[in-house]
């Protein structure tokens, strides 16, 4: 294809050619991610960072996204709590660093977060950060400056805000909020120094052009980690049976993330067991990160079979945040 060659020169594809990576033939598929490998190993070497999940607040949210279980709208059965203990936080900070996760997010259910889950958040990271060597990132709903600034002050590394389609689809996603509204809390993060993770979600109905218009996106707003989820349809959600992904769709939404975005760590998320099924180790040619454990309210498979498929590609678990070919750290 040509593309590998000039991303790793340092000249950009172009929308056309994004969205040739989308819709190319299932026969070009080893060839499309044999170039967004290249491009991987460029900038990650054969290196794996685990995330570790936390939902540390569950249902109760009054958005009506319509993919999500958490939501006002949602029938699905979750459990639901206000926001957890701090001895139960601190808990799961220790399980993720006994899984080699890198990075510990704490997400919570809610269009943005309570004074008091912002004073409970920016009280419980030094408690982490002092016990463990774990990155923080933050999934709170929409933030405030002050509110982000707050976070940067104490010790949140970065937060998790996915803009989960392109502006032109996300009405069809939420009502309650609008894709400017993610892309302005992204800003207020980005402003009071704090990294950004910001992704999207594949198989809810959108199309080509959508999945390509929120790679060049996150291009442009420079985010450094993007999480690629792939529709759980569950039950009870408007969006319940609306998947219509293979594997090799997410395989070429994986590569062509790459190929657009090519420094920033690109990771398999929600969805990987479901919808790539068998295909799963493909998926680490073009990502470099995968969560280990459970999501938010879905399973994940258990960390054993993370470690083995990392194990099996020759891959090595990154304990730290260096970049770089030839990167070859690995956890202890």
């Amino acid at each position: 294809m040509g593309l590998a060659e000039r991303v790793l020169a340092g000249d950009g594809i172009s929308r056309e050619e994004a969205r040739a990576v989308v819709t190319s033939a299932d026969a070009e598929l080893l060839e499309v991610l044999a170039a967004s490998y290249r491009v991987r190993r460029r900038h990650f070497g054969d290196t794996v960072q685990l995330f570790f999940l936390m939902n540390a607040k569950s249902g109760l949210c009054p958005e009506d996204c319509g993919y999500c279980s958490q939501s006002k709208i949602s029938t699905a059965d979750i459990p639901r709590y206000n926001l957890l203990a701090p001895d139960t936080i601190l808990d799961a900070a220790r399980l993720a660093a006994e899984r080699q996760a890198k990075t510990f997010c704490i997400v919570i259910s809610a269009r943005g977060p309570s004074e008091r889950e912002i004073d409970a958040v920016c009280a419980i990271v030094p408690q982490i950060k002092a016990r463990h060597e774990l990155n923080v990132c933050a999934c709170l709903g929409l933030l405030t400056p002050g509110q982000a600034r707050r976070l940067a002050d104490a010790g949140v590394d970065k937060v998790n805000h996915n803009l989960n389609t392109s502006a032109r689809y996300y009405p069809s996603v939420c009502s309650t909020h609008t894709h400017a509204d993610r892309v302005a809390t992204l800003a207020a993060c980005r402003d009071a120094g704090l990294e950004l993770c910001s992704g999207g979600i594949m198989g809810m109905g959108e199309d080509p052009d959508d999945l390509v218009d929120m790679a060049f996106e996150l291009r442009a707003l420079g985010v450094e980690s993007i999480p690629l989820n792939f529709l759980t349809a569950i039950d009870g959600t408007p969006l319940g049976g609306s998947a219509r992904l293979t594997p090799r769709d997410c395989l070429r939404g994986l590569a062509m993330m790459r190929l657009v975005n090519p420094a920033s760590e690109i990771r398999v998320a929600g969805g990987r067991e479901i919808q790539l099924r068998s295909l799963q180790p493909l998926a680490l040619y073009a990502a470099n990160s995968i969560f280990v454990g459970d999501y938010l309210t879905t399973k994940g498979q258990p960390p054993a079979a993370d470690y083995a498929l990392i194990a099996d590609l020759g891959f090595t678990i990154t304990g730290g945040p260096e970049r770089g070919a030839g990167c070859q750290s690995s956890a202890p």
